[in-house]
């Protein structure tokens, strides 16, 4: 029905003109530097194309996507208005879902990853990001099912989500909070590190723009964390570390206990007010 709907959408618009070989090469251009990080060239080898095509919903798309790199979400969704002629009609929703996601928007980021589905079956980038938006949800059947379909399309680029059980994932954070320097495990003792398995809308949305679902830690400090539910009376303030999105973040035991470790530390560092260069003067780079 949704389908439906979105194709009648599109025969009551004017057609556009598709963008030249040349255009299309400058697009394949902008996903590589995507790829290498160089998100400033990127933007402006894209507003410059724009200024030649303005509105082109195929830009449009690629506008969508800088922006949810460059961190703005809701940028994100504005640019896709006029977006729905674009040649591509999987990702539009796509990116339409992963806004949302990032805004924790979660049940309208479920409703457009299954539409970006229900155009493309095999586009493992929405079985992915559906199996995330789901488990926020509390759906952990329609999650894991997600994810196995993300895997079964394409194994390397979305493997499963490694599976540690709270006890062993408990012993790595203990570790890892062991391994930290005597004078930072001081500033520590009325500070508890925290495992949940993932940030709650609360977390998420206390900032603006609000933190990503993905978030792999949080330092939570006394004027939040006395609103939580897990709120320790008294306390400053906690670090949390949400346990599905590192498990899913890592391939190996391995990994996983590095990943943690530096979570730990990054985390560390924003209780105690650190930049950058402070860190490796504490022991925490």
């Amino acid at each position: 029905m949704q389908s439906g709907r979105f194709s009648d959408t599109l025969r009551g618009m004017n057609p556009y003109e598709t963008l030249t070989e040349t255009e299309w090469a400058e697009v394949d251009r902008l996903h590589d530097l995507l790829e290498e990080g160089e998100l400033a060239e990127a933007r402006t080898a894209l507003d410059d194309l724009m200024r030649r095509r303005p509105g082109h919903p195929d830009l449009r798309i690629e506008d969508a996507t800088l922006k949810l790199e460059e961190g703005q979400p809701q940028q994100a969704l504005a640019a896709l208005k006029g977006a729905e002629r674009s040649a591509d009609p999987a990702r539009y929703f796509y990116l339409r879902a992963a806004a949302h996601h990032e805004m924790a928007n979660f049940a309208e980021a479920e409703t457009d990853a299954l539409r970006s589905l229900a155009v493309n079956t095999g586009h493992a980038m929405s079985h992915d990001l559906l199996s995330r938006i789901r488990e926020h949800l509390g759906d952990a059947e329609g999650a894991a099912e997600a994810s196995a379909e993300a895997h079964e399309l394409d194994p390397e680029g979305y493997p499963l989500p490694l599976e540690v059980d709270d006890e062993a994932f408990d012993a790595m954070v203990e570790h890892a909070v062991h391994e930290l320097p005597e004078k930072v495990r001081d500033r520590l003792k009325d500070v508890p590190v925290m495992v949940q398995p993932l940030p709650t809308p609360e977390m998420l949305q206390g900032e603006h723009p609000p933190l990503t679902p993905d978030l792999l830690g949080l330092f939570v400090g006394r004027h939040i964390f006395a609103q939580l539910p897990t709120a320790v009376p008294d306390a400053p303030g906690a670090i949390f570390l949400f346990r599905r999105n590192l498990l899913r973040s890592c391939n190996t035991l391995d990994e996983l206990a590095r990943e943690v470790r530096v979570t730990v530390q990054h985390e560390v560092g924003h209780l105690l007010g650190l930049d950058e260069d402070e860190l490796e003067d504490w022991g925490l780079a």
